[in-house]
Order: structure tokens, then C-alpha cells, then sequence
């Protein structure tokens, strides 16, 4: 699919201080339809980066469009074009999947026949039937986190922000995972998603991004960023640990 000229995700000045700088003036495109993922050693930036883009916390400078949104200016309609999942599931304890799925629709002001069909192809999809009218107290971290991301992907938004998404996933729920999120790609929605697990970043991004205090130092396919390293035929792996260990390039 031919990438849409307005990016899902323009990021430009971006800058977040804390007792220091979290993120320093950085500079991020992420086109539509496209997998990202923005990797990074602890403490680079990453997920003060994502939830500013998810509208959890304002930026101290810089700007942020989702779909040609000015996220700050207009931080509702920004929304509604965006889902985040955190590593920790956030999901209401006392309800059910379905119910939660029907509350979160609720909040989309989704009408009712289409957010039933939607949140049962859902649950079928991932893997949650069995756990469809349990509560999700009583599911596992694992199945909270499908959960989660199914009341994330509910309202079809047209970027997904993820934050370690496969954390307390055994294999085969993270294959489940894996293939909801490359359907929704191949459909047009763009997901941008940071991981440690830099085997799933090389499979799964068409494009990469590494953060390093706060700024970009690196971007492109695994080759260009293997031509940027000069580590020409490495794995991700390698290249990561080159272009974070440069100091060139992190400092």
C-alpha cells in the first residue's frame, strides 16, 4: 500500500524535562500505513515520547500532528485518531472482556450493532473466547494484556501506539498479537511501538527509529541503519549496540 502523503504521526521540536531532559528536541515522521518501532536503551526517552503523542502528558516545547491533527491545539479529535497500549494492562476489573469492550465502545459513542460485531470479531480474533464473560480479575497478565489491546483496536483508530506490548505473552499469544497488528498495517493503520525484544522490531518494523538522551540519532529499513553503523549484514541486535555504544552518534 502506497503510503498516504499526510504522515500518521509528525513529530518536530519535541522537548520534555523532568530533573532532566527526557526528550530533547526531537524530530519524528511516522508515514501512514507504516510498522515503527523506536528503540532504545532505558531511560532514552521512549515512553515519555509515546505518551506525549497519546495525550498523557503535555510536551514543555515542539509540536505533534497525528493525521494532520495539531494534537496540542486540538487534543480530542487527536485521540480519536490514536489507541495506546501500555506494558501494563489497563483494563476495569469487574467487568468482563465483553463488557469492557462495550464500555470502552460506549466512550467512542460507537453505535451499538457495529461495537457488538466489532468487539466479538475481537475476542474471537485474540484468542479470548473462553475468557469473554469472565472477570478480567480473575484472567491472567497475559489476557489482560490482549484485553487491553482489544479495547484499544476497538474503535478502528488510525494509529497504535504500543509500549512493550508483548510483556507477559507466552509465544504462541504473542504470535496472535503480532498477526492482529501487521492485518491492521496491511490495512491502513499505522502502529509505532517501542520493545526490548529487537528480533520482533526486526521482523515486524519497516522502519526503525533509535533514541538515545532524549533524540533521535539513527532512523531508516534495517539496511540503511546497518549502512549508518557500517555494520553491513548484522543483525538488529548489533547494529543497535553499535549506534547506542557510538558516541558520535549517542552523545
Amino acid at each position: 500500500m502506497s503510503p498516504s502523503p499526510v504522515p500518521a504521526l509528525a513529530i518536530r521540536g519535541l522537548t520534555k524535562t523532568f530533573d532532566r531532559p527526557a526528550v530533547d528536541g526531537l524530530d519524528l515522521t511516522v508515514e501512514a500505513g507504516r510498522f515503527y518501532a523506536l528503540l532504545g536503551p532505558n531511560g532514552a526517552g521512549k515512553t515519555t515520547t509515546l505518551r506525549m503523542v497519546a495525550g498523557l502528558i503535555r510536551p514543555d516545547a515542539g509540536s505533534i500532528r497525528v493525521g494532520g491533527v495539531d494534537a496540542l491545539a486540538d487534543p480530542v479529535a487527536a485521540k480519536r485518531l490514536v489507541a495506546w497500549v501500555s506494558d501494563e494492562p489497563m483494563v476495569y476489573d469487574k467487568l468482563t472482556p465483553l463488557e469492557y469492550l462495550e464500555f470502552v465502545a460506549g466512550l467512542w459513542s460507537m453505535p451499538a450493532p457495529v461495537a457488538e460485531a466489532e468487539a466479538h470479531e475481537l475476542i474471537r480474533r485474540l484468542g479470548l473466547e473462553r475468557e469473554a464473560n469472565r472477570r478480567c480479575e480473575g484472567l491472567s497478565k497475559g489476557m489482560r494484556q490482549k484485553v487491553a489491546l482489544a479495547g484499544a483496536l476497538v474503535h478502528d483508530p488510525r494509529l497504535i501506539i504500543l509500549d512493550e506490548p508483548l510483556t507477559g505473552l507466552d509465544a504462541a499469544a504473542a504470535r496472535i498479537v503480532k498477526d492482529v497488528l501487521l492485518e491492521r498495517v496491511r490495512a491502513g493503520t499505522s502502529v509505532i511501538m517501542t520493545t526490548h525484544i529487537l528480533e520482533v522490531a526486526e521482523r515486524m518494523a519497516e522502519r526503525i527509529g533509535v533514541i538515545a538522551r532524549g533524540r533521535l540519532i539513527a532512523e531508516g529499513t534495517l539496511e540503511e541503519l546497518r549502512c549508518q553503523a557500517g555494520t553491513g549484514g548484522s543483525s538488529l541486535e548489533d547494529v543497535f549496540l553499535q549506534l547506542v555504544g557510538d558516541g558520535r552518534l549517542a552523545a
